[in-house]
């Protein structure tokens, strides 16, 4: 049991570190703009890892964020 989540985790680590030399390639870390959907464009590209080159290129066009409001 103990091998196999070494090895899941090992994995899980590579798949991220894909995403992020994809993100890398496409120049989101350079940009000098930051708002909420290019924060999510970098996340969803390094979540999705090896399938940004088999064709995925997520991008976030638009998002709300909602600031909680204090209770009266």
């Amino acid at each position: 049991m103990r091998r196999g989540s070494g090895i899941l985790g090992f994995v899980v680590v590579i798949w991220l570190v894909i995403g992020v030399v994809a993100a890398v390639q496409r120049d989101y870390f350079s940009s000098q703009e930051t708002n909420c959907a290019t924060a999510g464009t970098i996340a969803l590209t390094i979540i999705s890892g090896p399938l940004n080159y088999m064709g995925l290129n997520p991008k976030v066009k638009d998002c709300n964020v909602r600031i909680p409001e204090p209770s009266k």
